[in-house]
């Protein structure tokens, strides 16, 4: 026999509740996890059963991208650790190196391609 499941209508309420409430710099699915007394498997599994507590992760994961962009942007919060949250969000540093120098002496090498004329036979 399966144990009964703790989503309720209540447990439901505290996780709405929750982006108004939390008490850690940044909220986060761990954090949640925490407060409602479940794991990270169950928030997860629920989140694929139920629409409205999907809504409510994503409404987690888009506080803790305004949360630490703001908090980046504003120096309150400390930069490499904005960065890996970023990370979480699909953003990434990207560096493209242009290999020519200032005075043109690493510029790419001209390529000349010679073609054939057609004859008509």
């Amino acid at each position: 026999m399966a144990r009964p499941t703790k989503y309720t209508p209540e447990l439901l309420d505290k996780a709405n509740t929750y982006l108004s409430t939390y008490t850690r710099l940044i909220p986060s699915h761990q954090d949640l996890c925490l407060r409602l007394d479940i794991s990270e498997s169950t928030l997860y599994d629920w989140a694929q059963k139920y629409d409205e507590f999907s809504d409510i992760l994503a409404k987690v994961k888009l506080t803790q991208f305004t949360v630490a962009m703001d908090g980046g942007l504003g120096g309150e919060l400390n930069a490499n650790l904005v960065k890996l949250l970023m990370g979480k969000h699909g953003l990434s540093e990207k560096s493209v190196v242009d290999q020519i120098s200032s005075d043109g002496s690493m510029a790419p090498k001209s390529k000349i391609e010679l073609v054939a004329k057609e004859f008509d036979v």
